[in-house]
């Protein structure tokens, strides 16, 4: 018996699967979709879930090229290791510096240089222009509110252009700057080295430097300190991210006394460092220590550093104290973890406090309203509202106002301007009613950044690193001018001394003298 023919037809492949596909980009479509409706209370929450829908929907097309395409099973597995060896290409080649105000991650490629602090024979020369006409002693300003009394400043940058006076790299930090006189006094981290430097405002020439053996630094907070130094009278008071507070000499940096807050108050280092700004009223300083057993907030003599009174046990969070009179009575208030509280001056005694909801950083500085009013900030969803303090015999009551989820101050502080409140929400700047918090207007993307009211002029300092130049109204966004100064991150504070604006971020600082009104 014969064998039988062999079949000579060729065996086919089977068909490549490709329904599957469709159906995992429609429901990373449809997840995307519900992360940026529904999704947590704030943009933060929703970029964090995209990457995470981001990285599911690489995982599954992975999954289905292996196991169920019917492509070539060697195809697969080539794709599949060469997209991890693209990722561990790019984890060997960039690194993370950072994350901007929404949590972005920045990327830089890990041979690029970071700010490096130049000798001070590489900082220009004085310049023969006088000094500026006004002082900026502190965070926020001479009344730590964001507003500063100056020239009218000129509304057209075009046609009078601001003056770059200086410009030149500074160590990484999210401090800004306070100005007496012609001392700008700024803090930076130089290696392990925590330092206050003062320059000259004219011509940012070092005049001195005092340094301390300290360093914070995490990916997602960046490196250095983050408070703003206090200029009373011949004094400076400065606040280092993991708890250092200095006393110095305004004319020579030499040291008059420290404390180290963290350890004397028992705290363990915030997440995102020590960052409140000292307050200094006659001569006392005040502290948000965060600790407990009435060491929360502390006061301390100016000269010598002593203790003077300790009050509260909550714990410590990122805004700094300030002066209010409220109910016909000066008090400190401070925006901690669990949420306002306000001082006696003379023994610390808590005369009113507010509760604010929790989970998230407390960073803007409440902001005294006309009418024995305050306003409320803070970002994550939150919001912001408005309370009235009032008092008859002793008895301290707070009545809620209004509450809007419409200005959600992640830690730009608010600006109050003839009867309006102004702010970023989730780094987009809003305009609400200050009587009753109805939104007027919502316009305008600066990100994450900060804001001066100088007169009747409210200057941007935006994330991105220009500077703009905005006329508050409640009939919408009016932008007059706008100066590119950086190209990177800038979360630090800027300073209005008269007609000098200093800026800086975690690279490099600049001084401008802005043009005024002829």
């Amino acid at each position: 018996m014969s064998d039988a023919p062999k079949s000579t037809a060729p065996v086919q492949a089977p068909r490549v699967r490709w329904w599957p596909v469709p159906l995992i980009l429609g429901a990373a479509a449809l997840a995307l979709g519900w992360v940026w409706t529904f999704h947590g209370p704030s943009r933060q929450d929703r970029y964090i879930a995209t990457l995470e829908v981001l990285f599911g929907l690489l995982v599954a097309l992975l999954v289905w090229l292996v196991f169920a395409s019917r492509l070539p099973r060697r195809l697969g597995l080539g794709v599949t290791g060469s997209v991890i060896g693209l990722i561990a290409a790019a984890a060997a080649l960039l690194e993370i510096r950072g994350v901007n105000g929404d949590l972005v991650p920045i990327l830089a490629w890990r041979w690029s240089s970071r700010a490096l602090v130049p000798p001070s024979d590489a900082i220009p020369a004085p310049t023969a222009a006088s000094h500026s006409r006004g002082d900026f002693p502190q965070f926020l300003g001479p009344h730590r509110n964001g507003t500063v009394e100056g020239p009218r400043l000129a509304r057209d940058w075009q046609a009078q252009p601001p003056v770059e006076l200086w410009r030149h790299p500074v160590g990484p930090a999210w401090s800004g700057f306070a100005v007496a006189g012609p001392f700008a006094i700024t803090q930076e981290q130089r290696g392990e080295k925590e330092c206050v430097v003062c320059y000259d405002v004219l011509s940012g020439r070092t005049l001195w430097v005092h340094e301390d053996t300290a360093r914070y630094a995490t990916t997602i907070a960046g490196e250095g300190p983050r408070a703003t130094p206090t200029i009373a009278g011949r004094r400076v008071l400065t606040q280092g991210a993991t708890g250092l507070l200095n006393c110095l000499d305004l004319a020579t940096g030499a040291r008059l006394w420290w404390k180290d807050i963290v350890a004397e108050s028992g705290r363990e280092m915030p997440t995102w460092g020590v960052a409140g700004s000292p307050l200094v009223v006659s001569n006392r300083v005040f502290v948000h220590a965060g600790g407990t057993n009435e060491r929360s907030r502390v006061v301390l003599d100016l000269d010598t550093g002593r203790f003077i009174w300790g009050a509260g046990s909550g714990g410590m969070d990122y805004s700094s104290p300030v002066l209010a009179r409220l109910a016909g009575r000066e008090q400190v208030l401070i925006f901690a973890a669990s949420g306002v509280a306000a001082h006696a001056l003379e023994d610390g005694r808590i005369l009113w406090r507010h509760p604010w909801r929790g989970g998230h950083p407390h960073v803007t500085v409440p902001l005294v309203l006309p009418g024995d009013r305050v306003a409320i900030s803070s970002g994550y969803g939150t919001g912001c509202e408005v309370i009235e303090i009032a008092v008859e015999k002793n008895a301290w009551t707070v009545r809620p106002v209004w509450k809007s989820i419409r200005l959600k101050s992640k830690f730009a502080n608010l600006i109050y301007h003839g009867g309006y409140l102004y702010g970023l929400d989730d780094g987009i700047l809003v305009c609400l009613d200050a009587a009753n918090g109805t939104l007027k207007w919502k316009e305008g993307r600066y990100g994450h950044g900060q804001l001066i009211l100088t007169g009747n002029l409210l200057l941007v300092m935006a994330e991105a690193g220009e500077v703009v130049l905005i006329e508050p109204t409640p009939e919408g966004l009016r932008e007059l001018s706008r100066l590119p100064v950086f190209r990177a991150k800038t979360w630090n504070p800027p300073a209005l001394a008269g007609d000098l604006l200093l800026v800086r971020n975690d690279r490099e600082a600049a001084c401008f003298r802005l043009p005024v009104e002829k």
